[in-house]
């Protein structure tokens, strides 16, 4: 009998070692992975003003919108997309958002003067 408890003991701790071994190595991938993920992340950055339009990356700066592929306009200084790192500047657009006149309403252009006044006092009287 002490033979069977003996060959019990020895299978129960046989697996706890294999289920720790099996728990660290998932760690291990884990931690593997979100480094992985980190570095990706980190040669990554958001480059404002490169965006087409509906090709955006998540929400406006200025918080037009909230959510991605939603920009109306080609480039603008609040949109953005995620780049390679050091490439924004080269491919023409900012780290940071900005202003840019198409960001800003135009004023309408006001009525055309008539070219020569009217005399609205003197119609119909002689």
């Amino acid at each position: 009998m002490d033979k069977k408890i003996l060959a019990a003991a020895v299978v129960g701790a046989a697996a706890v070692v294999g289920a720790t071994a099996i728990s660290m190595n998932t760690r291990t991938t884990a931690s593997n992975q979100d480094a992985a993920l980190a570095t990706a992340v980190a040669s990554k950055e958001r480059c404002f003003g490169v965006a087409k339009a509906g090709e955006n990356e998540c929400a406006a700066a200025d918080g037009a919108h909230h959510c991605s592929n939603l920009a109306k306009r080609d480039n603008s200084g609040q949109e953005w997309k995620t780049v390679e790192s050091g490439t924004c500047e080269k491919i023409g657009g900012k780290l940071e958002a900005f202003a840019d006149a198409g960001t800003i309403a135009a004023e309408p252009a006001a009525p055309a003067e008539e070219s020569a006044p009217h005399d609205h006092g003197s119609q119909g009287q002689k």
